[in-house]
């Protein structure tokens, strides 16, 4: 659809099956006078609507038991989905995971939806009614968080809310008013589930926050970190980054002296860093006009004296924050705090 290739979550199945599987342990117990004790089973559930002529045939198909022989026993039905406007996100924000086999993968966040679903409780005796119904109340207060791993790649689970809207009973038989009777429970519930659009794979693209090159920044390779740096544009006469001719200087500048041009009257800027070796690295602020190739410098104080070589033409980056999980291994659903670094370039 919508020029899409063929793509299959199974979000819908995934929801139906998380609900049926809240009730697939619950047991029944009857006291056996002639032993003394208790026998307990698990009660069967089955995919299927209310109505018991549907459960029969799921479960007997030749319809050669009757019902008093197969309950108890609870069936489920997904009712109706609903658009939930209240838990709506924002339609272009995008759900990133990263792997080197795969590259990038991207999906747009998911559609919400709430899925309406009955259960039905099907039994003989009152007993066993309010057994089962007694093992499924106290843990709805009104809801019960079941985590669901709708999309496994990208490596993300889900806490679907199902609330109970109401419980109510009714009384059924098979054939006239003299046949065995069948007492049904009816219980609605509301799963808050999503709809997820397809997985996008973006093979030549990195997420933000990570680098390859080794060691990365400051020695500090790895992944899962988010990079903020701040620039000083190179055209701004205030500040600039240049190539000095360090091997034909003399003495050495120090932080924070005053720099004057030699050979173009007028012209001033103060010393930020030098790096006193073959880089001839040095940043020059405070700039009275913008400095360039062949201009001499000479140091106020120390009365150092280097040749302009070249001057960076890029924008000079200032400072690098470096923000990243505490612990770093942290998963997605982990508890964990942030780790900042900040490296000022103007001291490296």
């Amino acid at each position: 659809m919508l020029g899409n290739p063929h793509f299959r979550n199974g979000t819908i199945r995934k929801i139906v099956v998380g609900f049926g599987t809240i009730f697939n342990d619950i047991t029944v117990a009857r006291y056996d006078k002639s032993l003394n004790k208790y026998h307990s089973w698990l009660v069967p559930i089955v995919y299927g609507s209310k109505e018991k002529y549907i459960t029969r045939i799921l479960s007997d198909p030749t319809l050669t038991k009757s019902i008093a022989t197969q309950v108890p026993r609870i069936s489920f039905n997904l009712d109706a989905l609903t658009y939930d406007t209240s838990r709506k996100q924002q339609t272009t924000l995008q759900n990133f995971t990263y792997s080197s086999v795969d590259g990038l993968k991207r999906q747009y966040v998911p559609v919400p939806y709430n899925f309406d679903f009955t259960l039905s409780v099907y039994v003989r005796n009152t007993e066993d009614g309010t057994q089962i119904i007694e093992q499924i109340l106290p843990f709805f207060t009104p809801d019960y968080v079941v985590k669901i791993d709708f999309i496994p790649e990208m490596g993300s689970t889900y806490d679907m809310p199902v609330i109970l809207n109401s419980v109510s009973t009714e009384v059924d038989y098979e054939g006239d008013m003299m046949s065995t009777r069948l007492i049904i429970w009816d219980l609605t519930f509301t799963a808050k589930g999503y709809i997820w659009p397809p997985v996008k794979q973006d093979t030549n693209q990195g997420l933000i926050g990570m680098w390859s090159d080794v060691g990365g920044p400051n020695g500090t390779g790895g992944y899962g970190a988010a990079f903020t740096d701040i620039y000083m544009e190179s055209g701004d006469k205030t500040i600039q980054e240049l190539t000095l001719d360090f091997a034909n200087g003399h003495h050495v500048y120090t932080t924070s002296e005053v720099v004057r041009v030699l050979n173009r009257k007028n012209i001033a800027g103060r010393i930020i860093y030098f790096s006193n070796d073959s880089r001839g690295l040095a940043i020059v602020g405070e700039l009275t006009a913008k400095l360039q190739a062949g201009d001499i410098l000479i140091g106020d104080y120390s009365n150092a004296s280097y040749t302009v070589l070249s001057v960076s033409p890029a924008p000079y980056k200032i400072v690098r924050m470096i923000t990243k999980p505490d612990p770093e291994d942290a998963g997605p659903d982990d508890e964990y705090g942030f780790a900042e670094e900040i490296i000022e370039y103007t001291s490296n």
